[in-house]
C-alpha cells in the first residue's frame, strides 16, 4: 500500500506528467481542470513525498548508436563478492537497469551497446572479471513491441 492518499486529481497531474513530463505548470494546471497555483501546490506536495522521483529525458537508444539491447542473467558463487558486483554493476554505463531477482540467477541486466564487438568487450573485460561470478547467460532483443517508462496508476483509483 502507498504511503500517501491520492485523491483523483493528483492521479491526474500523475498521469499527464508520465506522459509530458516538461509541461509547464499553466499547461499542467489547464490539462487537469485547476487553476495554477493548487495545481503547483499538489506538484509539490507529491514531490517532497517522493511519489514525483525526479524528471528525465528519455533517448532513443538507436539515435545515439546503440543498436544492441540485451538482458543479461547472472549467476553469483554462493559465497561469492555480491558487495564487489553491486559496486562494478554501479560503475557500467551499459548497464541501465540491475535487479536482484528470483529463480535459477541472481541478477537480471538491462544493458545497451553499439554492436556486438561491445558486447564482447563487456562480457569478457568487465562481467567475467569481477569475482565471484559463477555462470553468464543473454539474450538479445529482436524487437520492441512496447516501451514505457509511465507506471499504471487504475489501482489507486479505488472503488
Amino acid at each position: 500500500m502507498p504511503d500517501i492518499t491520492l485523491d483523483k486529481t493528483d492521479l491526474r497531474i500523475l498521469a499527464e506528467l508520465q506522459l509530458n513530463g516538461r509541461l509547464s505548470n499553466v499547461e499542467l494546471a489547464e490539462r487537469i481542470a485547476l487553476s495554477p497555483s493548487p495545481c503547483l501546490r499538489r506538484l509539490k506536495q507529491l514531490e517532497e513525498s517522493g511519489v514525483i522521483r525526479q524528471y528525465v529525458a528519455l533517448l532513443d537508444p538507436a539515435r545515439i548508436g546503440l543498436g544492441l539491447q540485451a538482458f543479461v542473467r547472472v549467476m553469483l558463487e554462493k559465497r561469492g563478492n555480491l558487495d564487489l558486483f553491486i559496486e562494478a554493476v554501479q560503475r557500467w554505463p551499459e548497464v541501465i537497469n540491475c535487479y536482484a531477482m528470483t529463480g535459477e540467477m541472481d541478477y537480471l541486466l538491462q544493458v545497451y551497446f553499439e554492436d556486438m564487438e561491445h558486447f564482447s568487450r563487456f562480457v569478457m573485460d568487465q562481467l567475467l572479471q569481477q569475482p565471484g561470478i559463477q555462470d553468464v547467460k543473454s539474450s538479445f532483443v529482436l524487437k520492441e513491441f512496447k516501451r514505457t517508462a509511465a507506471l499504471p496508476l487504475e489501482h489507486l483509483k479505488g472503488g
